[in-house]
């Protein structure tokens, strides 16, 4: 017999708390400002890394007391990290939507992957991107056609459309999110503009995935990169996740233990397939575990908390910012373009870099001031103003970003461009 329902209580039972959406490490720092004053740090330069979360800390914390090698290990202690790592394969695979037949690989960070993966590009094989990428999808590629800066979202599929028309075999590398702007690209209508050309689509999710769900199958492209330290897991890991033939036909990226199946006195190797193929040496376990956790903790309902309190806050800082005299946004699209935490300012006639000086030194709160990393994009939108300095100010939003570090940030813009 099966057992009897649960009785159901009649008596009111109160809502469930809405999840914190991601607690993270270092909310309670303070640090000094003038005046012989200390205040509680305002981290706004969380696109370029990320604090750490406190379930990527736990999880590297409950692991270290049985640290020991990967893989091939015939100890108990290696056994427990081989697993870890491995679980921690299948917890990022899970997260990015792999499909059958796809392969995560462990690297360093973003640009590591995409260095990785243009090392697997076919010889004849164009790559296709934007000369708006990140220096991490710029840089890379062998032979690459780098379109003009599109002036919307219908203007970079068309422009996608109308290269892969012209080329033969083709690789699509695009941004997923601008880490300059926040705008978020149109990978979905891209990806199918590239299936009706028989061309293959890789992501640069470093800056999306941290924001919201990210994944191979539900935008149909190839390849996926991200980098733990943007996504709360400062641990020194990325991944590259994607189709499997590529990967397994390339040289390996790096060369020695764990990629060879079996080398002969005279140093001819066969390589593996498979992940392993390009993680020779001993890898970075902590990391991968580290960036599995946060991966674990980003459920749907902290992912819906977390986006509900970013976009909220980014409609903040967007209105307090235009609301000051001589600060011009940066921005590609129209106004109302869906974009990620992250708002590139300039303030006319001063000195970015001092300015995001003074914002540390007088109110306590970190941004970035520069080119991002992103130099044709960012110059080119800083040309558009004549008053513009040479570089921007970056201000980024995540977990851990509470609504009075956008009010001070705000305030205190306000009073170093109207002294």
């Amino acid at each position: 017999m099966p057992p009897l329902p649960t009785p159901v209580s009649l008596a009111p039972v109160s809502p469930a708390p809405s999840p914190v959406p991601l607690p993270v490490l270092g909310a309670d720092i303070t640090v000094p400002v003038t005046g012989n004053r200390t205040v509680p740090y305002a981290n706004l330069d969380i696109a370029a890394t990320a604090p750490c979360a406190v379930s990527a800390a736990d999880a590297v914390n409950r692991l270290l007391p049985s640290y020991a090698s990967v893989h091939r290990g015939a100890g108990v202690l290696s056994a427990r990290c081989t697993q870890a790592y491995e679980q921690a394969r299948e917890t990022v695979c899970r997260f990015l939507g792999c499909r059958p037949g796809d392969e995560v690989v462990f690297t360093r960070n973003t640009t590591d992957a995409l260095n990785l993966l243009a090392g697997a590009v076919p010889a004849d094989t164009v790559v296709v991107t934007f000369v708006a990428e990140h220096h991490a999808n710029l840089l890379p590629w062998r032979t690459v056609v780098r379109l003009p800066l599109p002036s919307s979202p219908d203007e970079a599929v068309a422009a996608i459309d109308q290269a892969l028309h012209r080329h033969g075999p083709a690789l699509v590398a695009i941004t997923a999110a601008s880490n300059v702007t926040g705008e978020v690209w149109p990978v979905a209508d891209i990806a199918r503009v590239a299936r009706r050309h028989g061309a293959r689509v890789a992501v640069d999710a470093a800056q999306l995935a941290a924001h919201q769900p990210v994944s191979l199958a539900d935008l149909d492209v190839d390849y996926i990169a991200v980098s733990g330290h943007k996504l709360y897991a400062p641990f020194g890991a990325g991944v590259l996740a994607g189709r499997a033939d590529w990967l397994d036909a390339a040289q390996p990226y790096l060369r020695g233990g764990g990629a060879s199946t079996q080398v002969n006195s005279v140093g001819t190797a066969s390589w593996a397939v498979g992940p392993a193929r390009h993680e020779a040496g001993t890898p970075n376990l902590l990391g991968a575990v580290a960036l599995a956790a946060v991966c674990a903790a980003l459920t749907p309902l902290h992912w819906k908390a977390l986006l509900v309190q970013e976009q909220h806050l980014l409609g903040e800082l967007r209105a307090g910012l235009a609301a000051v005299p001589g600060v011009r946004e940066l921005r590609l699209f129209a106004p109302e373009h869906p974009r990620v935490g992250i708002v590139s300012f300039t303030i006319d006639g001063l000195d970015s870099a001092q300015v995001a000086r003074r914002l540390a030194d007088e109110h306590g709160i970190g941004v970035r001031a520069g080119l991002f990393c992103a130099h044709p994009l960012t110059r080119h939108l800083l040309d558009a103003h004549t008053a513009a300095p040479s570089t921007a100010i970056r201000a980024s939003l995540g977990a851990g970003t509470s609504g009075e570090h956008v009010h001070r940030l705000v305030t205190a813009v306000r009073a170093i461009a109207t002294p």
